[in-house]
């Protein structure tokens, strides 16, 4: 790694070292030498990408030339709602055991390593270590992703019109987040962006901008770029916060609270579904069965779903209350033993 800063810098250093033998002075050679910038090698962007994207990929998400080789695959960080940053440190520091993930405490150093982590996390995981940003995903998702389409490029519809992609020059250009706001408040009179004033909080509507803004318009890639399945959702995930949910718990509070939307069978049919404008989850459809794992049922526990008549439950439940009932929708409804 010092070879790297060396190689960079060593011309800068040789100019500083001429100026001091010349007469500078003392003094003077100390100014020029804090001049010399940071060295590269606790550049946690520029360890990752030496090191780590070869596996993870270029943007944390496991694809990488590197992934169909491995198994498991890479983590997808993007995802990864279970790891905190001490479980990061001891992995990338120790390695993990089964995996191709191996041991980089003889070649990075205590703060090298928590700087590639901690780059990770700011640059890979913000969606799901900010709750605001978790929260305007969801929003996104429920309300925007079908006219402007889930990574933001926009969806043609049958008339041939695109809405607005935020990917785009221009958009990056001209949408500063007050302006996002009042659309999103209030809609674009002569297009099919309508106002959600009524329909979401204003903290809702502050969450699904700062989503847009802070993620998709600084993340994003060019169609095509990248491929265009998904990746498949890891359904072995455990429960965030290493929560354990009881299920006779959880089985109690759905049947008691849940079932009057989603039904007693889980099939979106319970006794208050046929008044419901936004109909409720069916957890027995092939996509719930390949994309709600134990993470994305807490989290939509939690958040609720706006929009719809799914509400928060994090206002008034525990995280544990939360786990126990995700618990019993995943083992009862989801995974594979279930159906």
């Amino acid at each position: 790694m010092k070879m790297h800063y060396l190689r960079l810098h060593g011309d800068f250093l040789v100019w500083v070292l001429c100026l001091a033998w010349i007469g500078w002075g003392e003094s003077s050679f100390v100014l020029a030498a804090e001049l010399v910038p940071q060295p590269i090698e606790f550049d946690g962007e520029f360890i990752y990408k030496d090191h780590c994207s070869v596996c993870h990929g270029d943007h944390g998400d496991g694809r990488s030339r590197a992934s169909n080789s491995l198994v498991p695959p890479p983590r997808n960080f993007t995802v990864a709602s279970d790891l905190t940053r001490d479980k990061m440190i001891a992995t990338v520091t120790n390695g993990k055991q089964g995996t191709a993930m191996t041991s980089w405490k003889t070649q990075l150093n205590p703060k090298q390593i928590e700087a590639v982590v901690d780059y990770v996390r700011g640059r890979f995981m913000r969606t799901i270590i900010d709750r605001n940003l978790a929260s305007g995903r969801l929003v996104y998702g429920h309300n925007c992703a079908t006219c402007h389409g889930e990574q933001g490029h926009g969806v043609k519809d049958q008339t041939g019109t695109t809405p607005r992609s935020f990917f785009s020059p221009s958009a990056k250009m001209e949408l500063t987040r007050e302006r996002m706001m009042n659309s999103v408040t209030h809609g674009l009179p002569g297009t099919a962006m309508e106002g959600y004033s009524e329909k979401l909080s204003a903290e809702h509507i502050e969450a699904v901008v700062d989503y847009i803004y802070t993620v998709l318009m600084v993340d994003n890639v060019s169609p095509g770029t990248e491929k265009a399945d998904k990746l498949p959702v890891d359904m072995n995930l455990p429960m965030p916060y290493r929560l354990v949910g009881d299920v006779r718990l959880g089985e109690q509070f759905f049947m008691g609270n849940c079932a009057t939307c989603h039904g007693q069978l889980g099939n979106g049919q319970g006794p208050r579904a046929y008044f419901m404008a936004s109909k409720p989850r069916n957890f027995l459809d092939d996509s719930s069965h390949t994309t709600l794992n134990r993470p994305a049922i807490f989290s939509a526990v939690t958040l609720g779903l706006p929009g719809t008549e799914m509400p928060a439950w994090g206002k008034v439940l525990s995280e544990q209350e939360i786990a126990n009932v995700a618990e019993f929708v995943f083992q009862r409804f989801i995974s594979p033993s279930a159906h």
